[in-house]
């Protein structure tokens, strides 16, 4: 074999050793075990959060189904990450459900979360009933979120669904802002080492309300609750709180699940056996749940 011959071959054959070398060395070093894909390399991995890619529960996503009582008027709606049961004739919803990993929140905490003033209120065309953002404008109450902005971080679409108007009340700003906020806020911390949250929040309606927008027509609830529990922990916990600026501290406003469905009529947790479902929804106690002491 002449030596200009020779010298084609071994150039080839060390193309394509560094070839496979580089190849092996790219699997090793640049992929990373991505919170959605373990073998999504880092670029696919950051272009999937972008588009919102959808994060797998190993739970049982069944505990986010609430009954409601039939004269109450519903239109359930699964968004991506959250449940919104919709109330066209109060035009707020009855309910909103969803589940809170330390997954989800380690994400939403992180410094690549989605920042909140990228996002705006916006009517969802495809529920009946369902406000226009303006429709609070001067309104003195504030567009208040059930499922709150700060748990829905972590994703793109979730952030865009959970400031859709489905998923908002009119609430006074010191309420919103003072110890319900701080409710909101140990929710996301107790979800770190509970694991898995399942958190169901709404208005208490009532007979009775008063009414905003243009033509008075959206339902300003006298009250609100909120529903926490630990899969794992079987574990649970509920508040209500009045909608106005409250004067005692958000660990003063715990409740049972029991007392909450006794002011809604509604059925928390069904799909848990019976005799769990008792004891879980019966008992409150807030020194079982992680300290957490709010900024003042």
């Amino acid at each position: 074999m002449k030596k200009k011959q020779k010298r084609s071959i071994y150039y080839l054959l060390a193309v394509v050793l560094l070839g496979l070398a580089g190849y092996h060395g790219y699997q090793k070093n640049g992929f990373y075990k991505s919170a959605y894909n373990e073998e999504l390399p880092v670029e696919q991995g950051q272009q999937d959060k972008q588009e919102g890619k959808e994060y797998q529960s190993t739970g049982d996503l069944s505990l986010l189904d609430v009954r409601l009582p039939e004269r109450l008027d519903n239109q359930t709606v699964h968004y991506k990450h959250i449940v919104v049961y919709f109330n066209k004739h109060y035009r707020v919803p009855n309910c909103v459900a969803y589940e809170l990993t330390n997954t989800m929140t380690s994400m939403a905490d992180s410094r690549d979360a989605e920042n909140r003033a990228n996002y705006k209120f916006e009517r969802d065309h495809d529920v009946k009933g369902c406000p226009d953002w303006w429709d609070y404008k001067d309104s003195g109450y504030t567009r208040g979120h059930m499922a709150p902005a700060m748990d829905m971080r972590w994703d793109k679409t979730a952030m865009e669904q959970c400031f859709l108007m489905t998923n908002i009340c009119p609430q006074v700003e010191e309420m919103n802002d003072g110890e319900w906020r701080h409710v909101e806020e140990a929710v996301h911390k107790w979800s770190r080492s509970a694991k898995r949250l399942i958190v169901l929040t709404g208005p208490i309606l009532t007979n009775d309300m008063e009414y905003i927008g243009k033509h008075d027509d959206i339902a300003v609830p006298e009250s609100f609750f909120k529903v926490v529990y630990a899969p794992e922990l079987n574990r649970a916990i509920a508040f209500v709180m009045e909608n106005k600026g409250m004067p005692n501290s958000w660990t003063n406003y715990a409740t049972t699940i029991d007392k909450v469905e006794a002011l809604t009529g509604y059925d928390f947790l069904a799909k848990l056996e019976d005799n769990v479902e008792n004891v879980v929804e019966s008992k409150q106690n807030i020194k079982d749940w992680p300290a957490y002491y709010p900024r003042r």
